[in-house]
């Protein structure tokens, strides 16, 4: 039954993308998020569906769309450069088959989001865009908010999200991260959406969502889910009218909801004040300690999947007994081949310093261009009062996905890739925008009066 649900949906999809070729895209961007093929157990497993979807946008681009206008921006050109290194680097790999299998993955999630400017040229497809991005992460968060409230808690590594596959978007931490993430951009559709309206339906279920995004780090325990709340809930603070009335209202928010919080997420949340004495995070430490190493003997990098040939050695340290007669326990641990459970490190190892750089400064940019479109847009006509807060939503997430990639392996995570495609569309949507009208001087003329004159 699943399987025919998935195949007679991506059906209508494609069907559909035939008369508005932009829909092929949306498919590609349901289909990379969702991973379908992943969910069904005999129709999709063998079809490329994704290669179909991708080869249907870019030739429905090339053949029927208008390209009145269009340009190659710097941070395309940036995308298109770190994957030419990449490629480099995976020739000159420490483990070339396993860099291979990598690499086959992380082409097509940087060269689609180098092409995905080019199809956002207007108000319409950059808000189907993102709303197609929301609805296919909310299939897997709201499955896990709702197995969250039935089970108590659900716990680390135990939250099943539909798929036994422990990656992508079904990673707990991933999709964490991602959920805190796209908070910002749903409330902006509770209040500038034009595809389905901002009526009390869609206002109801966009805030349930919220509600249920705000689940996802509770059933998967992630520390990292809860550092991204604390850092979205400060985001929004920029924008309250009522700063001190909104600190109250969180402060209060959170003093109601942690005798309802389940033990297994309290218990590993307290182990962020005790790092020494949780293995997890002193792994992580030891990893980064070695990576870092690494790249000073290795400053271009070790190519893809390069932490295979770590080895590490490690303290871990736990207070036993009262407070008066307390003893610590120091137990060393000897590990190998151990992920780098940070995107900023991953770079490091596998792309060396000038990849690091360079998808650094793709990231910052991002931040920086949303900024000036907040303030650009901040004062403007009633017909641009959606682009600031869009701008502001999508530059939060981004800075969202920063932190949470201080503790994920995540730095070629295809969704936050299309996420950064939605940046630089919007950014040259309204760069096209403002060079279609009349030039206006900053400044009023002077008026010259004539009985003075």
């Amino acid at each position: 039954m699943r399987d025919l649900v998935f195949v007679a949906f991506l059906a209508a999809f494609f069907a559909a993308g035939f008369r508005r070729p932009f829909i092929f895209v949306l498919a590609y961007v349901y289909i990379d998020v969702v991973a379908p093929q992943r969910l069904t157990y005999v129709l999709l497993n063998s079809v490329p569906v994704s290669l179909i979807a991708v080869v249907l946008a870019v030739g429905g681009w090339l053949v029927a769309d208008d390209k009145t206008g269009t340009r190659f921006t710097p941070r395309q050109g940036m995308i298109v450069l770190l994957m030419v290194y990449c490629y480099c680097t995976t020739l000159t790999a420490d483990f070339p088959a396993e860099a291979l299998d990598k690499w086959g993955w992380v082409w097509k999630c940087l060269a689609f989001a180098a092409f995905l400017p080019f199809t956002l040229r207007t108000r319409l497809r950059i808000e189907a865009l993102l709303l197609v991005m929301v609805a296919s992460a909310a299939s897997i968060i709201i499955v896990g908010g709702i197995k969250t409230i039935a089970s108590g808690g659900g716990g680390y590594g135990s939250l099943n999200l539909m798929v036994s596959n422990n990656s992508g978007l079904y990673e707990g931490s991933t999709i964490s991260t991602v959920a805190v993430a796209i908070i910002p951009l749903i409330l902006w559709f509770t209040r500038h959406g034009t595809i389905f309206p901002p009526d009390w339906k869609v206002k109801g279920f966009c805030y349930a969502l919220v509600f249920s995004c705000l689940l996802i780090p509770v059933g998967t325990s992630t520390r990292t889910g809860l550092l991204c709340i604390g850092l979205v809930a400060l985001l929004m603070l920029r924008d309250a009218k009522r700063k001190l009335l909104y600190l109250c209202l969180l402060a209060t928010a959170g003093m109601l909801a942690v005798p309802f919080l389940p033990s297994s997420f309290t218990n590993r949340m307290s182990t962020i004040k005790t790092y020494k004495g949780d293995e997890s995070a002193s792994t992580r430490l030891a990893v980064w300690g070695w990576t870092w190493e690494y790249a000073k003997e290795h400053p271009l990098g070790g190519g893809f999947e390069m932490y295979r040939q770590n080895k590490i050695r490690y303290d871990t340290e736990r207070v036993e007994g009262s407070a008066e007669n307390a003893t610590v326990d120091r137990h060393l641990t000897v590990d190998q081949a151990r992920a780098f459970h940070s995107a900023y490190f991953e770079m490091l190892g596998e792309q060396g310093f000038p990849g690091l750089i360079l998808w650094l400064s793709i990231s910052l940019i991002g931040i920086f261009r949303m900024e000036v479109l907040r303030h650009r847009y901040r004062k403007g006509a009633a017909d641009t009062a959606w682009v600031t807060p869009l701008a502001g939503a999508l530059q939060s997430a981004h800075i969202v996905y920063l932190l949470g990639a201080a503790f994920i392996g995540i730095a070629f995570q295809p969704f936050v890739y299309m996420l950064i495609g939605a940046q630089i569309g919007l950014d040259t949507y309204l760069a096209r925008k403002r060079a279609a009208q009349p030039w206006q001087p900053r400044r009023k003329p002077r008026t010259i009066d004539p009985v003075t004159a």
